[in-house]
């Protein structure tokens, strides 16, 4: 609200008429804004474990605060399970980026807890990476076929005789160790952690030339500043798995990742109330590119995730108001 200021004499009568104005003003304005952000309401939006979905979350948070005076929570429950729990129980409202997992919960399908509301128009690729100056050096590692008998060649300290694989954050999607298994590659899969740790692993040996091959996926920011390969797996066929979790046989694992389009997901709740901040999360779509920059600036540039959003949403306001409806 602009602020006046003013001297004695007759300018006061002035200024008092000017200062009710005023008042009259601040007061519309502000039962504006109370009836904007009641329209719209409580939103919880879940960030998960990696850079991409911290993207996602910020900028749909910033435009459902700052268009529509929504009130946004940000909660960090684990994906799959745990957060589709926790929706189903009202606890969050909104999933931006599940890489398929709820199709092993049909529970919460069938029941209409949860609802999926189409993807964020990002492919995730999941897959086994190595640097490129190792391809150079061995050719062979191009596909699966050429690491077997060269396991060695990337024994870590965890690893003892056997090759190292590092594996990804446990509670991402992943089958690795069914793979390994099921090539009968002599391999040891090893955990780092969490995203940032698995990166700071890898990117070390990266930076010393040394060999490496992990588990690793597209979109993601760093993927701009290292020459990664994807080695290729054994194809896809109808009877390749993809949940290691479920056992079996090995060899039903042994073959590529699927391409996951990323499914946004919404609580049934959430679903029927009405609010204007379902529209904008049904609407919600952009491109890697889009996500990768975003999450640059996150986690490369180490800017405020809340500053990175308003960076981002002031740079395309014709993306952002397609989700508005405008």
């Amino acid at each position: 609200m602009k602020k006046f200021f003013g001297t004695r004499g007759r300018r006061g009568v002035v200024l008092g008429v000017v200062g009710v104005a005023a008042v009259a003003v601040f007061a519309a304005s502000a039962l504006g804004g109370s009836s904007r952000a009641a329209a719209c309401g409580n939103v919880t939006l879940n960030e998960n474990a990696w850079a991409g979905s911290s993207a996602n979350v910020y900028v749909v948070r910033y435009v459902l605060e700052n268009k529509l005076g929504c009130k946004v929570k940000v909660s960090n429950i684990t994906e799959g399970q745990p957060n589709f729990q926790a929706m189903a129980d009202g606890k969050i409202d909104v999933i931006l980026e599940d890489w398929q997992n709820l199709g092993s919960f049909p529970q919460y399908t069938k029941t209409r807890k949860l609802v999926k509301v189409g993807t964020n128009g990002v492919t995730g690729v999941i897959g086994w990476y190595i640097p490129r100056y190792l391809l150079k050096k061995y050719p062979q590692f191009a596909t699966w076929k050429g690491l077997k008998g060269k396991e060695s060649i990337f024994k870590s300290p965890e690893s003892g005789s056997q090759g190292m694989f590092l594996g990804g954050d446990p509670s991402y999607v992943q089958k690795d160790r069914a793979i390994i298994k099921g090539l009968g590659l002599n391999l040891k899969h090893v955990v780092a952690g969490a995203e940032s740790a698995q990166v700071a692993r890898w990117s070390q040996l990266y930076k010393q030339k040394k060999p490496v091959l992990f588990y690793w996926y597209d979109p993601q920011y760093l993927n701009g500043s290292y020459d990664l390969v994807k080695v290729k797996l054994p194809p896809r066929t109808a009877a390749c798995k993809d949940d290691e979790k479920k056992g079996g046989d090995p060899k039903q694992y042994a073959c590529e990742y699927p391409s996951y389009p990323l499914d946004k997901i919404i609580g049934a709740k959430f679903a029927a109330s009405g609010s204007p901040a379902v529209g904008v999360v049904k609407k919600f779509k952009w491109t890697a590119k889009d996500q990768n920059t975003v999450a640059f600036m996150i986690g490369g540039k180490k800017m405020k995730p809340e500053k990175a959003a308003e960076t981002w949403v002031k740079a395309n306001p014709g993306k952002v108001n397609a989700w508005l409806g405008k």
